[in-house]
């Protein structure tokens, strides 16, 4: 038995974090880089973070959401996260399944 709280999936439609943002899909996909450049970018496992973006390291080094899944899909009895805060938009992902990260919390990011 899971410890962690399955939380609901937000529909996200009608929603943008600003005007000129397209809207943000409710699945995560596995070759979501997690990355947003300027703002912060990680995966958390209960709430203790596994991986942070660097923004020294190189566009072709970020990995992919598909990385963080194996590690999720080995040890699956913990809340799993991805969050992407960018300057327009704050989105969070959590993992509910193999392969199934859903969109859980919107905002308009930090500025």
């Amino acid at each position: 038995m899971s410890k962690w709280k399955k939380l609901p999936t937000l529909n996200t439609s009608g929603y943008q974090g600003c005007l000129n943002c397209p809207s943000k899909p409710s699945r995560a996909h596995m070759r979501t880089k997690i990355a947003v450049g300027f703002g912060d970018a990680y995966i958390s496992r209960d709430k203790a973070i596994v991986w942070r973006e660097n923004m020294k390291t190189g566009w072709a080094s970020v990995p992919r959401l598909s990385r963080f899944e194996r590690m999720a899909k080995a040890d699956p009895h913990h809340d799993w996260r991805l969050v992407l805060n960018a300057p327009l938009s704050f989105v969070e992902y959590q993992r509910q399944g193999p392969g199934l990260w859903v969109l859980v919390k919107t905002g308009q990011g930090f500025a």
